[in-house]
C-alpha cells in the first residue's frame, strides 16, 4: 500500500494532495482547493508571486514591443543579479500567464536547497518597485512538466487564462551574459576561499 500511495503521489491519481500544486507550485483554485498543497520545507526551487505585470496585457498600453521586451530584460536582469547573490541559479523563469495564480510569478531553481532557504528568508523583507516580496519554497523541480507544450508551439487556446507557464523569455544574449557572469563569480569565490585555507 505505501509503494503505491508513493507512485502516485503528486499525480492526478492522487486524491489527497493537488497535482497542479505539486507540479506549478500555484493552484488555481488556492485555498479553496478540495486537495492539500503541500509546502515543502526544503526545496531547491523558489516561488516569488505577482512581480512582473506584462504591459501588453493592459488594454491601454503604448508601449512597442521593442520597449517591452527591455522592460521585461531589465525586471529579468534585477532579479538575477539578487537571487544570485544567494547562491547558484541553475535556472530562473517568469510567468506570462494573467489567470490569478500564476500572474507574474517568479520561479528561481538554486543549486542548493540552503541557498533557496536563504533567499526566501531575506526576501520577504524587501519591496520591488514599491511592493513587498512575498517568496515562498516551491514544489517544483521540473519546469517542462509545468510549462505549456501548446504554448510553446504557439498553439495553445486558452491563452493567458491557461493552468500551465506560459514563460516569458529574456533576450537570448542577456542570459548568456548574466550566466557567464555568474561562473566567473563563483570560480572567483572558490578560488578565494582556497587561498584563504
Amino acid at each position: 500500500m505505501a509503494t503505491y500511495l508513493a507512485s502516485i503521489y503528486g499525480t492526478e491519481k492522487d486524491k489527497v494532495n493537488c497535482s497542479f500544486y505539486f507540479k506549478i507550485g500555484a493552484c488555481r483554485h488556492g485555498d479553496r482547493c478540495s486537495r492539500k498543497h503541500v509546502k515543502p520545507n526544503f526545496s531547491q526551487t523558489i516561488l516569488i508571486p505577482n512581480v512582473y505585470h506584462n504591459p501588453s496585457h493592459d488594454a491601454n498600453c503604448t508601449m512597442s514591443k521593442q520597449e517591452i521586451q527591455e522592460d521585461f530584460d531589465n525586471i529579468y536582469e534585477d532579479f538575477f543579479v539578487e537571487l544570485a547573490k544567494y547562491g547558484e541559479i541553475e535556472e530562473m523563469h517568469v510567468c506570462d500567464n494573467i489567470g490569478d495564480h500564476l500572474v507574474g510569478n517568479i520561479y528561481a531553481r538554486f543549486k542548493y536547497e540552503e541557498d533557496a532557504g536563504n533567499a526566501v528568508e531575506s526576501l520577504n523583507n524587501r519591496f520591488y518597485a514599491g511592493r513587498p516580496l512575498w517568496a515562498e519554497l516551491s514544489p517544483v523541480t521540473d519546469f517542462r512538466e509545468a510549462c505549456c507544450r501548446q504554448y510553446e508551439n504557439s498553439e495553445c487556446t486558452r491563452g493567458g487564462l491557461c493552468n500551465f507557464m506560459h514563460l516569458k523569455s529574456a533576450d537570448k544574449n542577456l542570459r548568456r551574459e548574466l550566466n557567464a557572469s555568474q561562473k566567473n563569480y563563483l570560480r572567483e569565490r572558490r578560488r578565494e576561499e582556497r587561498h584563504q585555507e
